[in-house]
């Protein structure tokens, strides 16, 4: 049996929390940047300047590229930069010796599939992490960053990892977590009929993207989340043949887009030269529809319709596009958080079935496929997560 961390106050205490940080690739702009550049050197979130909560003491870099920031930032800040996982997590000792993992598996010069995904090494890694937490009976919360694996066994082995092991898993996008304009927040419980959620960009990495946008909104929907039964992934023309058969996506799409502030003028289907829809049927009986629209926004949209309401519930779920990519502030909040309590902010069954949903897409190729296997069940978190206070300005240069 492994032992469970213990609880523990926020970790904005005397004492921080030692982090070991596995990351690909760590350069300018990275997800190593934003994400453990904030446990090194703080962030401003809800109108606040914020030092560091936890202690980053060691970091492992699987790829080390001609722009690496990971030596000098490891030499200004006291790190120490281990040739393995096991030794970033044990400190050269014999066994586990930090608080936290926080595993960023993004960005890096890695193959690519046949689907054109890149091949990140997440898996991995976190077999790794896994490995190290075995040999010491011992387990610490850990960050995944963005979808658990392109494959959906590898991930549902990861989540069951996790809980085997009972260490608190935090998993998944930014987006989730970063400003709404307007504010929205569904009740728990809303009755929510149909959604749609736009984006832009490729299939793979903005598409994982957007299904977590969609699914941190339905997530709250009457009787919780039961899972996805099938998907199908539509490219091109379909895209549009599909929307003008289904009158309920054409307007929920008008209602979502409106909320856009980089839209183009014109309808989307002029300005979106090769679009994407995943079309998602819910085993709740939900039907929910992604837009990937890249050349018409470059921002990320949700609608829905409500049964009662005569008018969609709409927002931008908003992003920073440039320095400091702020929206990433909120994320690592909630990062320190759970290094700190050894909580879970929000449940990693939402990712994990965003994962398996994507890969089933990426398998899709303008085919229904019908995932009986997406029996994902879980309640959305208490009380509303998403960032709230003013925005920090852009910077020219960090």
């Amino acid at each position: 049996m492994i032992a469970a961390p213990a609880a523990a106050g926020r970790a904005f205490g005397a004492a921080k929390k030692r982090v070991a940080a596995v990351v690909t690739e760590y350069r300018r702009d990275s997800h190593a940047d934003v994400i453990v550049g904030r446990l090194l050197e703080g962030y401003e979130y809800d109108g606040q300047r914020r030092p560091p909560g936890v202690r980053v003491v060691s970091m492992y870099t699987d790829q080390v590229p001609g722009n690496d920031m990971s030596r000098a930032l490891a030499a200004r800040y006291d790190v120490k930069v281990c040739p393995t996982v096991r030794e970033a997590l044990t400190l050269g000792q014999d066994k586990l010796a930090v608080d936290a993992v926080v595993l960023i598996g993004e960005h890096g010069s890695y193959p690519l599939n046949d689907k054109r995904q890149k091949l990140y090494p997440r898996y991995r890694l976190y077999q790794q992490v896994v490995d190290v937490f075995r040999r010491s009976g011992r387990a610490v919360p850990v960050y995944c960053d963005k979808h658990l694996s392109t494959e959906w066994t590898e991930a549902k082995r990861m989540y069951e990892e996790a809980r085997e092991l009972r260490f608190p898993l935090m998993a998944g996008s930014s987006l989730p977590v970063t400003w709404r304009r307007p504010p929205l927040e569904l009740d728990p419980g809303a009755p929510v009929e149909r959604a749609v959620t736009v984006f832009y960009s490729d299939k793979e990495a903005y598409g994982f993207h957007a299904l977590e946008a969609l699914e941190c909104m339905v997530e709250r929907r009457q009787g919780g989340e039961t899972g996805i039964a099938a998907v199908e992934c539509l490219e091109g023309p379909a895209v549009w043949s599909w929307t003008d058969a289904n009158a309920w996506a054409g307007r929920l799409l008008e209602a979502a887009v409106a909320r856009s502030e980089t839209r183009k003028a014109g309808p989307p289907r002029e300005n979106a030269p090769a679009p994407i829809l995943f079309r998602l049927e819910y085993r709740s009986g939900l039907a929910a529809a992604v837009y990937l629209l890249d050349g018409y926004c470059r921002d990320c949209t949700f609608a829905a319709a409500i049964r009662g309401r005569s008018e969609p519930a709409a927002t931008e779920i908003w992003l920073q596009p440039g320095r400091p990519f702020s929206h990433f502030s909120a994320l690592v909040h909630y990062i320190e958080q759970m290094i700190g309590t050894g909580r879970e902010p929000y449940p990693p069954e939402r990712t994990l079935l965003t994962t398996g949903a994507l890969a089933a897409l990426m398998n899709s190729r303008g085919n229904r496929i019908e995932t009986p296997y997406l029996d994902v069940t879980y309640r959305e978190p208490s009380g509303s997560l998403f960032a709230r206070g003013p925005v920090p300005a852009l910077e020219s240069s960090r």
